[in-house]
């Protein structure tokens, strides 16, 4: 128990993560054309700004700003030498704000997915895959990550690349895929599926879970299918802020700061430790999940129907496997 993130665990029953990061900046001015890692360089203050509003928030745990800072999606803004650099940024920005903070803050160090599809189906290598992943890593635990933090991939594969590249860090790490294809990713994995394979990795992630998809509804469909799967490891859910609509040329989430606060409450009964936010999840439903998970008591494990009646209905009928069985009673 030598990383921040499982001492935090330690001590309390629920750690608030943090929302969007892609929202916020383009609320600050990001263009669709500019990777918002090229910011840590060139306009750190703003970074500096997302990070103290999610920690002003209420957020125990933030991510950096350094998503998709892999050699792969980088090369496509001719920045693939850049690597080491954005994500060290992205990491000592963010300990600086935490330690300025006053409190306990985790500094989670952002690893999205690489861009490409994994052999056999595509041509990515599980080598070249934890080449990247570990080139990602290591400016990132540079900067001064407290934790690594791989989210929104599709396929196990790829998180076993980025165990091994943790591991070659000497890093603890967190991990979650994105279900958002009738409860499968789009590589087809599931939850059951998930929840198996961290077990079998030499290097179990501290926490494992869901993030994106379709949903707040569908993502704690997912984690039904994780706790009715017996892994008691602790379980991340950061869900989005309702459903993307196009509104006046500009993507908008139609998730309120109440509907929020209902789907904090619902994962922690559910028994999810680690809680927050995906795209469109901006302070003020950061605020509301705060104050809700302070103030409302626990109460008993939510069925998927009384999930439905608080949160909306699920985006489909089908919910991968595992995701229809343990919640109904």
């Amino acid at each position: 128990m030598t990383d921040a993130l499982s001492r935090m665990l330690s001590t309390r029953d629920v750690v608030l993560a943090d929302g969007a990061t892609g929202t916020a900046l383009f609320n600050m001015g990001l263009d669709g054309r500019t990777p918002p890692e090229l910011w840590n360089a060139s306009h750190p203050d703003r970074i500096a700004v997302l990070y103290r509003s999610a920690i002003e928030a209420g957020s125990d745990l933030f991510l950096t700003n350094s998503f998709s800072a892999n050699a792969s999606r980088l090369r496509l803004h001719d920045a693939s030498h850049r690597v080491a650099e954005l994500n060290r940024l992205a990491a000592e920005i963010g300990r600086d704000e935490a330690d300025r903070s006053g409190r306990s803050v985790v500094v989670a160090g952002s690893i999205g997915p690489i861009g490409e599809i994994m052999a056999p189906v595509g041509g990515l290598t599980h080598a070249r895959a934890v080449e990247m992943f570990h080139e990602q890593a290591e400016g990132l635990r540079d900067g001064g990550a407290d934790i690594l933090w791989v989210e929104t991939l599709s396929s196990v594969e790829e998180l076993r690349a980025a165990a091994e590249a943790a591991r070659l860090t000497g890093m603890a790490w967190c991990g979650s895929l994105s279900f958002d294809t009738a409860g499968r990713t789009i590589m087809g994995a599931t939850p059951p599926q998930l929840s198996a394979a961290v077990e079998r990795l030499p290097n179990p992630p501290v926490a494992y879970g869901a993030n994106c998809g379709v949903g707040v509804s569908d993502l704690l469909r997912t984690i039904a299918g994780f706790v009715a799967s017996g892994n008691e490891r602790p379980i991340i859910a950061k869900g989005n802020a309702g459903v993307p609509h196009l509104q006046d040329g500009h993507i908008h989430y139609d998730g309120t700061p109440d509907l929020m606060a209902d789907y904090a409450c619902l994962a922690r009964d559910m028994g999810v430790r680690v809680i927050g936010g995906c795209c469109g999840t901006m302070p003020e439903h950061l605020r509301a999940m705060r104050e809700a998970l302070e103030t409302r008591p626990k109460g008993p494990r939510p069925s998927l129907d009384q999930i439905t009646a608080r949160l909306g209905a699920f985006s489909s009928a089908g919910g991968g496997d595992g995701l229809t069985i343990g919640l109904r009673h």
